[in-house]
């Protein structure tokens, strides 16, 4: 996409940047990601995503705006109540920048549609919320050998980690196979501080746009936590297994796989 006049200032912070500069900013316009969720974590990350200039955005949910969402998913308004969350979130985007394609995907992901949604784009970013869809998520990623930037929150806490495939741990490293129902609250058990969504999710963004630059040092191989409480990040390292059972030596998760359990959230924190 041509940098004109028009585009030259909108986004002249970027390009006043050794980082970035046109070179790069006409990168994240032909950059590709896939948003999977736009609840809590998709919200400011699609938008700051949108704002920065990533030339197509994909959001992939199948709910719809509740009342109790506006606490923390501030893509969406009182006027979305009862609109499906992907045509919220491609309303704003648009405003916001029209440079942006949005692409919608109004349904669960699933192992039967999953590799066919991702493989146009370039970068994945989980804003999910429970724990089949993140094992799917990390498991889709390494098998497509796409980028994943992993995000969670649950009550003052949450935690991000970049994931590249052959190259760095995955979800399935740390965390080998979903919990047993019930060990872990949901967000509608627990509680979540709705700006806890924000934090997170602006440094999921944060994390894509440093992999479509090519810049910086990424979150892979740490763990990134944050407490709210007491204001604390703490990173903590962490490694690829070589017995995990999708990214090891010999691994036995070849296909994707869908499991069935009451929504939870990221355990771990």
């Amino acid at each position: 996409m041509e940098l004109n006049e028009e585009r030259i200032e909108r986004y002249s912070r970027h390009i006043l940047l050794p980082e970035v500069g046109g070179k790069g900013q006409q990168r994240l316009l032909a950059s590709r990601v896939l948003i999977i969720g736009a609840g809590g974590l998709g919200s400011p990350a699609a938008l700051y995503l949108a704002a920065a200039g990533v030339g197509t955005l994909g959001i992939v949910d199948m709910d719809v705006v509740d009342l109790s969402n506006l606490q923390r998913q501030i893509i969406h308004t009182t006027g979305d109540l009862g609109h499906a969350k992907v045509l919220s979130a491609e309303e704003k985007i648009r405003d916001l920048n029209p440079d942006v394609t949005v692409r919608t995907y109004p349904y669960a992901l699933t192992a039967a549609n999953a590799r066919e949604i991702v493989a146009d784009y370039d970068v994945i970013l989980d804003g999910t919320d429970n724990f089949p869809a993140k094992f799917l998520i990390n498991d889709l990623a390494v098998l497509s050998k796409k980028p994943l930037v992993h995000g969670g929150i649950l009550r003052f806490v949450g935690q991000v980690l970049t994931i590249l495939p052959g190259e760095s741990a995955c979800y399935r490293c740390l965390f080998r196979e979903p919990p047993p129902a019930g060990a872990v609250p949901t967000c509608s058990e627990a509680g979540v501080l709705g700006v806890i969504a924000g934090v997170i999710g602006t440094i999921q963004a944060t994390e894509v746009l440093k992999i479509l630059l090519g810049k910086g040092d990424l979150l892979s191989n740490r763990l990134l936590t944050y407490d709210a409480l007491t204001t604390t990040f703490r990173p903590v390292s962490v490694r690829r297994s070589p017995k995990c059972p999708v990214c090891g030596d010999h691994p036995s998760i070849t296909e994707l796989i869908d499991y069935e359990q009451p929504v939870c959230t990221t355990p771990g924190i």
